[in-house]
């Protein structure tokens, strides 16, 4: 299973966990991110979401968040076709960072791209600009794969 994580969601985990809809979504990433470390996901990343993280104001959330692409052995890399189906899918109505990183985790065949992000969840779960893959927000994608 090859999964990719936007910003949003990797953030997650170092938001303010006081609400119940953070924790679970928080709870959520880091199971998928279990996944990961025993070798049952494959964590896909990108430069594009290296450069989303590090803009983050907050230090050490940026470094915190920024630490966690290490567990990542795919690293994708703009190229002409990425950014040209990031235009496409920006045109449709996705923003500028969620079209780049749908474009990306098309490129890498991902099995499915996590979100925190509501609006891109509906975007895609309307078939916005006919996305290759799944896009979901992690609490929902673990009940429905059975995991949670």
């Amino acid at each position: 299973m090859r999964i990719y994580f936007d910003a949003c969601s990797l953030n997650r985990l170092t938001d303010d966990q006081s609400q119940l809809r953070i924790r679970d979504e928080a709870r959520a990433i880091e199971l998928a991110l279990g996944l990961v470390a025993i070798g049952r996901a494959e964590f896909l990343a990108s430069t594009a979401l290296r450069l989303e993280l590090s803009r983050n104001p907050d230090q050490g959330r940026c470094l915190d968040s920024l630490k966690l692409l290490s567990f990542a052995p795919t690293l994708i890399r703009l190229n002409p076709a990425i950014l040209n189906r990031a235009r496409i899918l920006e045109q449709a109505g996705y923003g500028a960072f969620d079209a780049v990183h749908l474009a990306c985790a098309e490129s890498a065949a991902a099995d499915i791209l996590l979100t925190t992000d509501d609006r891109f969840c509906k975007l895609a779960a309307r078939r916005i600009g006919d996305p290759a893959i799944a896009v979901e927000n992690p609490v929902d994608w673990l009940r429905k794969a059975g995991l949670s």
